[in-house]
């Protein structure tokens, strides 16, 4: 007969589980957040934000009557508080964790999104937009410092290399790990990128009952989001050697390395051209829009069309260049977009094709995007080879970071440009030249700063024995 202890035993064994039990019991015991739960998260966080911050600008216009220049400031000040709070936000998640740190940036956009509901004026329109900038510099570096930790992990699974493996075994690994990486990135990018379809859709339909609708439904969104961080994220890493790995909480001696790495500051600088690339389908795009006769309407026909490329392609792109390999795969996508604006600085010189004007703008777009798929998963995971074992936080932050402030220098020097380019003229081309020379040259010179794997395990190694 079965002792009392053992009926029990069966009995809480076949006793069916409750889902505030399942939360009390997986909670403490998991130590790494779901790959699921993090490619999720970056398409809700996508959804609230392009519900909302699309239609501010609308909104400063129609139901405030602001003026060019104060959405300018507006728009502006929002997208360099958090371009240039990546850095800082990623070494506040090396610090603090990924946990804390994105469970803090949710609330900071609840907060920047609360304000706008409450804004009826220009200075309380531009704190909650610089508020939900923060919100974003906050989250997403912590959450791609998360992702690199998963695809690292990625390769664990498999059966490890039999005792005695030489060189050959270690570059299989090395191999593996690297197929993981830009895999998990490039579901990452497919992620974000639904949400940028899916966000403005949204807040379409939420704008018909007003904006406030619109951002107390992001702030519902970013709530939620709170909520299943708190619960399903992992406070601690069980190894505090593997910081980088787990990010658990970092010596602050250790946050602002990357600012020392001169390789990586190097590929930064080279590899923002990238953001500055993506970024004139915002800036440069509506200026050919109306030099082909095409108009601004059109637009969201473009970035309809760019999204679209972008789900169906980056898959398989990033399988192919997982296979070509980083030497191969950032030369081909900065050289894909240096033609893209070589193609169109051609085109601007000619008159407006008849019969389909909104041709070259496509030219545009399918060169930025390809050479973007080919770039971003691989590059993505390439921090993590920069970092060699150090938190990745104020790696992924300096990356995006660097992009900001391309954006903002590049920009500064396109502006007078663009203005040659309304019409077609031989002047017309200038813009287009210049941005095809920058990808010309990154796509020359970026591979010298590419780690090499042997060296960077040597460098992780050491840092690990310390």
């Amino acid at each position: 007969m079965a002792s009392p202890a053992a009926r029990q035993k069966k009995i809480s064994l076949s006793a069916p589980r409750t889902f505030g039990s399942i939360i009390r019991k997986g909670r403490p015991g998991r130590v790494e957040p779901a790959p699921q739960l993090l490619l999720a998260s970056q398409l809700i966080f996508n959804i609230g934000f392009y519900a909302v911050v699309p239609f501010l600008a609308v909104a400063m216009r129609s139901d405030f009557g602001m003026g060019a220049l104060a959405i300018g400031i507006v728009l502006g000040a929002r997208t360099f508080a958090q371009q240039g709070m990546f850095l800082f936000g990623g070494a506040l998640a090396d610090r603090w964790g990924a946990r804390r740190s994105m469970i803090t940036g949710c609330i900071v956009r609840i907060a920047g999104f609360l304000l706008l509901v409450w804004a009826a004026d220009f200075p309380l329109f531009l704190i909650g937009a610089i508020v939900t900038g923060i919100g974003g510099a906050l989250f997403s570096p912590a959450l791609q410092s998360l992702v690199g930790a998963a695809a690292e992990r990625g390769p664990s699974k498999e059966s490890a290399p039999s005792a005695g493996s030489g060189t050959d075994d270690a570059s299989v690994k090395n191999g593996k790990v690297q197929s993981s990486r830009s895999t998990l990135f490039a579901l990452l990018v497919i992620c974000g990128e639904v949400g940028v379809v899916v966000g403005p859709l949204l807040g379409s339909f939420l704008l018909n009952t007003g904006f406030d609708t619109a951002l107390l439904t992001g702030a519902g969104v970013f709530a939620l989001m709170t909520v299943v961080f708190w619960l399903f994220l992992p406070k601690n890493s069980p190894n505090p050697k593997a910081s980088a790995e787990l990010h658990s909480p970092a010596p602050p001696s250790n946050l602002w390395s990357c600012l020392k790495d001169r390789r990586f500051l190097r590929f930064a600088a080279f590899y923002s051209v990238n953001l500055l690339a993506i970024h004139q389908l915002y800036f440069g795009l509506p200026v050919e829009l109306e030099r082909s006769g095409a108009g601004v309407g059109s637009l969201a026909l473009v970035f309809t069309y760019a999204s679209i490329l972008t789900i169906t392609l980056q898959w398989p792109i990033a399988g192919l260049m997982r296979r070509a390999g980083p030497g191969i795969a950032l030369p081909l996508g900065f050289a894909l977009q240096s033609l893209g604006f070589a193609s169109l600085g051609v085109l601007a010189t000619l008159p407006p094709a008849g019969w389909l004007p909104i041709l070259p703008a496509f030219v545009l777009v399918t060169g930025t995007a390809l050479g973007n798929m080919c770039v971003q998963p691989v590059t993505m995971g390439l921090v993590l080879e920069f970092a060699s074992g150090r938190p990745t936080g104020a790696y992924y932050g300096l990356l995006a970071s660097a992009g900001g402030l391309a954006v903002v220098l590049g920009n500064a020097a396109l502006a007078p440009l663009y203005e040659l380019a309304y019409t077609p003229s031989a002047t017309a081309f200038a813009p287009w030249i210049f941005l095809s020379g920058l990808g010309a040259i990154t796509a020359t010179f970026i591979r010298r700063f590419i780690p090499h794997p042997s060296t960077q395990a040597a460098l992780r190694d050491e840092i690990r024995a310390t």
